[in-house]
C-alpha cells in the first residue's frame, strides 16, 4: 500500500459510524495494487485472462484493399453517372485466389466476397445491380470507392489490437489468431483463501447438531470467485476460539493474495478476531450505510488484502458483489467495468424502504408482452434468505434518499456478476 489503511480516518468525511456504499468503494480502491506477476499463454488457455500487455498488430487487418461483396470490380471513372455502363469482364477474383492481371479502362473483373482488389481497379458494384452477358456487364452508377474495405481500415500495423487490462474474451481469442499470434502475456490468477468462521457451522455432509446450520456462504464464495477466475483455497469452517483465528489468519496471509472470511466482524461478535486482527495487520470494521450487509472489514494482514464480510448469507453475496468483486478486478489488473453499471427499469410492483440507507433488494428482469423491460423483487427480502439470491438475476439499487415507491416507478438495475468489458 501507497500509504497506511489508518490514514484513512482523517479524512474529512470520513464517519466510521455510518459510511456511504459508494465512500466505502472509494476508500477501498485507494489502497489496492494489482499484482505484477505474469505469464505466456497459448491462446486458448488465455480465454477470461487478463491481458498483461497491448496485443500488437504485426500486420495490417485487413491486408489488402478487398471486396466487401460479391459483385464487379472496375475503375470508378469509367462509370457513367446519368446511364448504365457496359464493361468487359477479363477474369474472376476468389478470396484466397486474387486475379493476376491489371484492370484498364472499360474492363471489370467478377469478385467474390474478400477477395483483394484487382490492380487498376477501385470500385466494386454488387452483383444485384448488374446485368451479364457472356463477356459484357452492364453496370449502375454507384460512388467511386464503393464496397471496398481498405488496407489497414479494421487495424493497422503496430496499433494495439487489445489493451493491457482487457479480459480476453471470446471474440479477442478470433481477433488475435487473426493477426497470426499464437501466445499472449497475462497477468498471473490471484489467490484467494477463504474461510467461514462460527461454533453453530457445519460443513456439507455431517450431521447436524442442536443449533447448528450448514455452512453455505463457502460454496457461495467459491461460485463467485471462480467466476472471477480466482485460485481457491478453501480453508473450511474455523473454531470460534483466538487459538485457531489466529492460525487460520497466519496461514491464510502466508498462501494467497487476498483473505477473505464470513462471519465474525459484526457489533457482538467474537471480539477477539478485531483484536487478532489488530496485531496481525491493519484493518477497519466500517458500519456501511447499507441493506443487507452494514458490517464490513477491510484492510491488510502481512501482504494480503483483507474482506471481512457478514454473516448472513445474503448479505455475503451482497457485499461480495458491491464491494470485494470490483476490488478484485483491480488486484487482478482489470481495467474496465470493475463496479457493474446500472440502468433504469419499471418496477410492476411497490417497494417498501426507508430512507437514510442504501438497500440492494433482490430482483427478477423480465419481457412484457409489449417488449419493455420490467422489473420485480423476489418476495422477502431478509438477509438470511438465500432462496432471494438464488431467484434473483439482478439488484434493485435504491439510494440512501429514496424511500418507499409504488409499483410502475423506474427503478436502477444492476445485473448479478457484472460486465468484464
Amino acid at each position: 500500500m501507497t500509504k497506511t489503511i489508518n490514514s484513512i480516518t482523517q479524512e474529512n468525511d470520513y464517519d466510521p459510524n455510518s459510511m456511504p456504499v459508494d465512500k466505502a468503494r472509494e476508500y477501498i480502491q485507494k489502497f489496492l495494487n494489482p499484482v505484477t506477476g505474469k505469464e505466456r499463454l497459448a491462446i486458448r488457455d488465455a480465454l477470461s485472462r487478463v491481458l498483461a500487455e497491448d496485443v500488437i498488430s504485426p500486420v495490417n487487418v485487413p491486408q489488402h484493399d478487398n471486396s466487401a461483396m460479391d459483385g464487379y470490380a472496375f475503375r470508378g471513372g469509367d462509370l457513367n453517372e446519368n446511364n448504365k455502363t457496359s464493361l468487359t469482364v477479363v477474369g474472376t477474383a476468389f478470396a484466397g485466389q486474387p486475379f493476376k492481371g491489371t484492370v484498364e479502362k472499360g474492363q471489370a473483373v467478377r469478385i467474390m466476397t474478400g477477395a483483394v482488389i484487382p490492380d487498376g481497379a477501385d470500385t466494386v458494384i454488387m452483383q444485384e445491380r448488374t446485368e451479364r452477358n457472356e463477356d459484357q456487364v452492364t453496370v449502375e452508377f454507384v460512388p467511386l470507392g464503393a464496397n471496398t474495405r481498405k488496407a489497414g481500415e479494421d487495424l493497422k500495423q503496430g496499433a494495439a489490437a487489445i489493451t493491457a487490462g482487457s479480459v480476453i474474451r471470446p471474440a479477442d481469442l478470433g481477433m488475435i489468431a487473426s493477426l497470426g499470434i499464437t501466445e499472449v502475456s497475462v497477468y498471473r490468477k490471484l489467490r484467494v483463501a477463504f474461510f467461514s468462521t462460527g461454533d453453530e457451522l457445519v460443513g456439507v455432509g455431517n450431521p447436524l447438531g442442536e443449533g447448528q446450520i450448514y455452512d453455505s456462504n463457502r460454496y457461495t464464495i467459491f461460485g463467485m470467485l471462480s467466476e472471477l477466475g480466482c485460485e481457491l483455497i478453501d480453508m473450511g469452517v474455523i473454531k470460534d476460539t483466538p487459538e485457531d483465528v489466529e492460525t487460520a489468519f497466519q496461514s491464510a496471509a502466508d498462501i494467497a493474495d487476498v483473505v477473505i472470511t464470513s462471519g465474525g466482524v459484526s457489533v457482538g461478535e467474537a471480539d477477539f478476531v478485531k483484536q487478532i486482527l489488530d496485531k496481525l495487520g491493519e484493518v477497519l470494521f466500517w458500519k456501511i450505510a447499507m441493506k443487507p450487509g452494514r458490517p464490513l472489514a477491510f484492510g491488510k494482514i502481512r501482504n494480503a488484502n483483507f474482506f471481512g464480510l457478514p454473516g448472513n448469507p445474503v448479505a455475503v453475496m451482497v457485499t461480495f458483489y458491491q464491494f470485494v468483486q470490483s476490488a478484485l478486478k483491480t488486484i487482478q489488473g482489470q481495467k474496465y467495468f470493475k463496479q457493474t453499471p446500472t440502468f433504469k427499469v419499471k418496477c410492476t410492483e411497490p417497494i417498501k424502504k426507508a430512507p437514510g440507507r442504501t438497500e440492494f433488494q433482490r430482483g427478477v428482469l423480465t419481457t412484457s408482452a409489449n417488449g419493455e423491460l420490467t422489473v420485480r423483487t423476489t418476495g422477502n427480502q431478509g438477509s438470511g434468505i438465500l432462496s432471494s439470491m438464488s431467484e434473483a438475476d439482478c439488484f434493485i439499487v435504491l439510494p440512501t434518499d429514496v424511500g418507499r415507491l409504488e409499483a410502475g416507478a423506474m427503478v436502477e438495475v444492476q445485473l448479478m456478476g457484472g460486465v468484464s468489458r
